[in-house]
């Protein structure tokens, strides 16, 4: 039996716009308006407007709503102060990442979990489950939200036309309450593509006059709406991580080199923690494969999946690769074993359907921007 892709809040105003639309996580959404690489290079050099209505937002309240977080995940939510946000991960009893998280402490017993979409029902059942017991509640509020976001360099200057919230003040990986022409939101910080720029939580009967204000207010310096085929090669050149790529439930934090949002000192037991000490200390004694990047000699673009291999062996496999705007050649991430894994290493190519390219191995990220 064949499910319907659920609709957005800006669903209409999509097509409207000329939007190719695509099935992702069960959601249709926008791939492109017009030019994916007009598009990317926009947030690069101006703004990008964004609907990531289909992130899956949680919430959770109460007395021990901090104390389930940390039961839950892997980093030490009851160090976040109110206001500000933590990147983390929720893992398996055996260190298997779930999902990689942002969470926002809105409250002294206040929290929102926000998931990727493709895994919001299983982070939701998760911490339900992880939850019982707490004086705490979990509740799903995937349907109370519309995620709009502006990114790039413009974005500062053209929420600031909209809004008389301290946007000055607020810090990376940070939100507070404002009002955005007019609408009430979330205002956040926490971006996914390498740039400056604000993700905005509204309730989705706004979302169509936010959107439409955002655009009138980003008209004079170059904002374009954005699809997700660039918001991919914006994270991808900033080494971003995407959940099924380079995080999956076969890998560790540690194996995915982010063992730092693992935090031991916390106190109590948490979901995962034999297994993690188990990995981190493999990790440190012998390393698993590291996730590198790879630069393109050639004009061949790499997909996940594909071996990446030196002197005849297969050392490793690529996770995302594409085109780069910023760059001008193809790029990927890929997990490859640990002496191959410093940057310089010769002799590293991509097996592209039987044919052997070379790559350049680079430290990740390929790019990060003048601050």
């Amino acid at each position: 039996m064949s499910t319907a892709p659920r609709l957005t809040a800006l669903d209409a105003l999509h097509r409207s716009l000329g939007a190719t639309m695509t099935d992702f996580a069960g959601w249709d959404m926008p791939l492109r308006y017009a030019s994916e690489r007009d598009e990317h290079n926009a947030v690069r050099t101006k703004a990008g407007l964004f609907d990531l209505s289909h992130m899956g937002e949680i919430t959770l309240t109460g007395p021990e709503a901090v104390k389930v977080l940390d039961y839950a995940l892997v980093g030490n939510i009851s160090t976040v102060g109110v206001g500000r946000a933590r990147y983390t991960h929720i893992c398996q009893e055996d260190g298997g990442i779930l999902d990689d998280l942002i969470v926002y402490r809105l409250g002294e017993t206040e929290f929102m979990v926000v998931a990727n979409a493709s895994n919001a029902q299983v982070v939701l059942d998760a911490l339900t489950e992880r939850a019982a017991g707490f004086d705490a509640e979990v509740r799903d509020d995937r349907d109370a939200y519309a995620l709009i976001a502006v990114q790039g360099p413009e974005s500062p200057g053209i929420l600031k036309s909209l809004t008389d919230a301290d946007l000055d003040g607020l810090k990376y990986y940070a939100g507070l309450p404002g009002t955005v022409a007019g609408v009430p939101a979330l205002i956040a910080r926490t971006g996914y593509t390498g740039e400056d720029g604000f993700e905005l939580f509204v309730s989705p009967e706004h979302a169509v006059e936010l959107w439409q204000a955002l655009t009138e207010a980003g008209e004079g310096v170059g904002l374009v709406p954005a699809g997700l085929s660039c918001r991919d090669t914006l994270r991808l050149e900033a080494g971003m991580p995407l959940y099924g790529h380079e995080l999956t439930t076969s890998l560790t934090p540690f194996d995915a080199g982010l063992g730092r949002v693992v935090k031991f000192e916390k106190e109590g037991d948490f979901v995962g923690r034999a297994a993690l000490e188990a990995a981190a200390e493999a990790a440190a004694t012998k390393p698993p494969r590291k996730l590198v990047g790879l630069i393109a000699e050639g004009r061949r673009v790499p997909r996940a999946g594909f071996p990446v291999v030196a002197g005849g062996e297969v050392i490793g496999e690529v996770t995302s690769g594409a085109p780069s705007p910023t760059l001008g050649k193809p790029i990927a991430m890929a997990y490859v074993d640990a002496e191959h894994a410093a940057p310089g290493t010769s002799g590293v190519g991509v097996d592209i359907r039987g044919t052997h390219e070379a790559y350049e191995v680079v430290a990740l990220p390929f790019y990060k921007r003048q601050k």
